[in-house]
């Protein structure tokens, strides 16, 4: 994987989390804005909405370390392979942009 396409995963990456983040803190400023509201069922509702939020939180945190480690791990293999085979890397590139490329003149 060349560094330009690392840095594109890792700029994406970025943007997901910084979405997800956005989506967690807006979770938490409407909890913050349902304080002021009564009401027993209303308390044990906001429990419980805490609570998913936490857990969605410590999901996030984990996905996103498995997520960037596997993706490291396959750019390092398909660094090797490249560096090993790089005629066999080459076919096969020729081999789908002849695909492609017929398949585009057919339209």
């Amino acid at each position: 994987m060349t560094q330009q396409s690392m840095d594109e995963f890792n700029r994406a990456r970025g943007r997901m989390a910084g979405d997800f983040n956005a989506v967690i803190t807006d979770s938490e400023n409407l909890l913050k804005a349902a304080a002021e509201v009564s009401g027993e069922g209303f308390t044990v509702a906001r429990a419980k909405f805490e609570e998913k939020l936490r857990i969605a939180r410590a999901s996030l945190a984990d996905a996103s370390r498995a997520a960037v480690g596997t993706a490291r791990e396959t750019a390092a293999a398909a660094d090797e392979y490249l560096h090993a085979s790089p005629w066999t890397a080459i076919g096969v590139a020729a081999a789908a942009g002849i695909l492609i490329g017929f398949l585009a003149a057919r339209r």
